[in-house]
């Protein structure tokens, strides 16, 4: 069944569901019907499109991103609960613009931005994984924001954190240390 998206119904149902007690909604809670014919897409560097024009106001892109869901069929949507749009990610739904260390329970933690201003702890709820792509060996770091959403860590970050980095003369790969435990940031050739 094909539905027009109403943008201001839309936006109401986002406010309402964040009101309670502050927290992200409930989008896993939730399994309205598909709304078709919206074309939305986040690029690689993080910038959100509507019908293929930038999305500018950042307010509204934060707002839609508390609505962002990636369910078992690969595809990510936004979700209220009344209506779902699919949402097409050119890589991973968020970039990891910024980071910083501190001292957390007696732990050097690192605490890593995105893109629209979340601040998430490289801890074992929030890890950090590198996947090599086979075609031209480059490396993409990414690192888990909330439940199975992940943000791409830029380039930038990713060199700054390589220079924080240790080497394991054993292993050939070079690691940092956040909330006690130890992050690979990929093997050196």
């Amino acid at each position: 069944m094909t539905k027009d998206i109403n943008t201001a119904s839309l936006f109401k149902q986002i406010l309402e569901a964040q009101k309670k007690d502050g927290e992200l909604p409930p989008v896993d809670n939730w399994n309205p019907p598909l709304c078709e014919n919206i074309n939305m897409r986040i690029s690689r560097d993080g910038r959100w499109f509507f019908m293929n024009s930038p999305i500018g106001r950042e307010k509204m892109v934060k707002l839609f991103s508390t609505v962002l869901r990636f369910d078992e069929d690969g595809c990510y949507y936004l979700v209220t609960p009344v209506e779902k749009i699919k949402i097409e990610v050119e890589d991973k739904p968020f970039v990891i613009t910024t980071f910083n260390k501190d001292n957390l329970d007696g732990k050097i933690t690192y605490f890593f931005q995105t893109n629209i201003g979340d601040i998430v702890p490289l801890n074992s709820s929030h890890p950090m994984r590198i996947e090599i792509n086979p075609k031209n060996q480059e490396p993409s770091p990414y690192l888990m924001v909330r439940k199975n959403l992940e943000g791409l860590i830029s380039r930038n970050v990713y060199y700054q954190l390589i220079e924080e980095a240790e080497l394991d003369q054993s292993m050939q790969e070079l690691f940092i240390y956040s909330s006690g435990s130890k992050y690979s940031l990929g093997k050196i050739d």
